[in-house]
């Protein structure tokens, strides 16, 4: 039995069965300066140019549609109960290839949680195939203040780096069940509409979120790669800590 959420905050309970994986796309490597270890003894402190971003987003709020709302409200409904139940928060984030929307979710819901006080919460990402964290997207979230180690390879590790006395993120594509991920009792949120369609129901989870983002990939090689991808990690970022800010108002 699985808790499901769409555009509304309501429970739906729903039977279907759980989905595969499919095929890949395209391998890219991407290089940056290394990354420091961060001081896990002091209190959390998030990196200077994510706040600043988030300040950003907080101006912006009205710019979220209700109807995402509704849909965010429910991520913050389930986040709320696992709190108030002193119980962990975990939730992962799938989109097919686990490669752009997914990556971003994860490490801006990460830093929302943070900027709002909400340990409980962990985050993770997944697909229904493993391909490759892209690099566009990295370079997407460096620009907003994450600190991304080197990476190489078919499939590159990154260590994510959000500020002091933050758990660093490893991140790397992976299947949704990967062992890296929680394998029971976590919200999945559906992050591209074909992972929406293809899974109605993701094993393991006790709740399910649709909130679908339009892919960025869509401007792969045109002039205006840079600047949409920046738009849609902007966009994952200000509603994801929007809904965060709904758990504790």
């Amino acid at each position: 039995m699985l808790l499901k959420f769409s555009t509304a905050a309501t429970f739906i309970v729903v039977f279907a069965t759980a989905c595969e994986p499919t095929a890949s796309e395209e391998q890219i490597t991407v290089t940056t300066e290394e990354i420091q270890a961060p001081d896990m003894t002091q209190n959390p402190q998030l990196n200077a140019e994510i706040e600043t971003e988030l300040a950003q987003f907080e101006a912006s709020f009205n710019e979220i549609p209700e109807e995402r709302k509704a849909s965010l409200n429910a991520l913050a409904d389930y986040i709320r109960e696992q709190v108030l139940a002193g119980k962990p928060a975990d939730v992962t984030f799938i989109c097919t290839h686990n490669s752009r929307r997914s990556h971003m979710s994860q490490l801006w819901a990460k830093a929302a949680a943070v900027k709002c006080d909400l340990p409980q919460v962990n985050t993770y990402s997944g697909g229904t195939e493993a391909t490759a964290f892209n690099p566009r997207s990295v370079k997407a979230l460096r620009t907003c203040g994450f600190a991304i180690s080197d990476g190489a390879g078919e499939n590159p590790h990154y260590t994510v780096t959000l500020g002091e006395g933050i758990e660093p993120v490893e991140a790397f594509s992976k299947k949704y069940d990967d062992p890296f991920n929680p394998q029971s009792e976590f919200c999945a949120v559906m992050t591209c509409s074909d992972a929406d369609e293809a899974c109605p129901i993701v094993r393991g989870a006790d709740a399910r979120v649709s909130l679908p983002y339009i892919d960025p990939k869509l401007s792969d090689n045109t002039p205006q790669e840079d600047s949409t991808y920046l738009a849609r990690s902007r966009e994952i970022g200000r509603e994801l800590y929007w809904a965060m800010r709904q758990v504790k108002p």
